[in-house]
């Protein structure tokens, strides 16, 4: 079920290795662009998952026996951090139908927090491969709405779930609430430390703060 990337040697890992660092996410573009090509790393790999029939592909010069996806798969994104890793999934699956999900956390006085789900768009998804982007995979919590959210609009055949970076217990977590024969985790890198406020340690700081600017919390 769980399927992390960042244990293999490639340029992959350097990718992950900035979007760390405090010296380059000064850089939003420079975030922004390893966070595309994370996830057109990931799509690649995913892509090896997805059925494939064989057509006959004309040339200027003949016609190719080739192997081609058929399937067109939908992918989801929960706002707004989540855009750029998106994007990179896009780019190498640009025929796909898209969704968008609104999700946060919703910060209490006393500290705690709830996840606020507001607004989902979504085309069908019955019988169809889900793809569901979110660059942190923190306690898992807003992923399990947000999936469960999806299944109003149909049951995929199978769903993969990208996060950049999880923490361990947000693995456990999916691990424990979702369907291992329905659900696929792709991950670039499980840290071991989730804080009191339930952040990532080390993680990477706020993804979304990073790509596109701070934001005011209105209580």
């Amino acid at each position: 079920m769980v399927h992390n990337l960042g244990l293999q040697n490639s340029v992959f890992n350097q990718f992950i290795s900035e979007i760390r660092c405090t010296e380059k996410q000064s850089d939003r573009l420079r975030f922004r662009r390893n966070m595309e090509r994370l996830g057109e790393i990931f799509a690649y790999e995913i892509s090896k998952h997805l059925e494939y029939s064989e057509r006959e592909i004309t040339s200027p010069l003949g016609v190719a026996n080739m192997k081609v996806l058929s399937e067109v798969p939908v992918l989801a994104t929960i706002l707004r951090a989540g855009l750029p890793l998106h994007q990179g999934v896009l780019n190498y699956f640009d025929f796909a139908d898209n969704a968008f999900i609104s999700a946060y956390r919703r910060h209490h006085k006393n500290g705690k927090f709830d996840i606020a789900l507001e607004y989902v768009s979504c085309p069908q998804i019955d019988n169809r491969t889900l793809i569901i982007v979110d660059p942190m995979l923190a306690t898992g919590a807003s992923m399990e709405i947000t999936y469960k959210a999806l299944l109003n609009y149909g049951k995929p055949k199978h769903t993969h779930i990208i996060a950049a970076i999880a923490s361990m217990e947000g693995v456990d977590f999916i691990k424990r609430k979702l369907n291992p024969k329905e659900v696929s985790l792709w991950v670039g890198a499980i840290d071991d430390e989730l804080t009191a406020q339930s952040y990532i340690v080390p993680g990477l700081g706020d993804a979304g703060d990073l790509a596109y600017g701070p934001k005011i919390h209105l209580d």
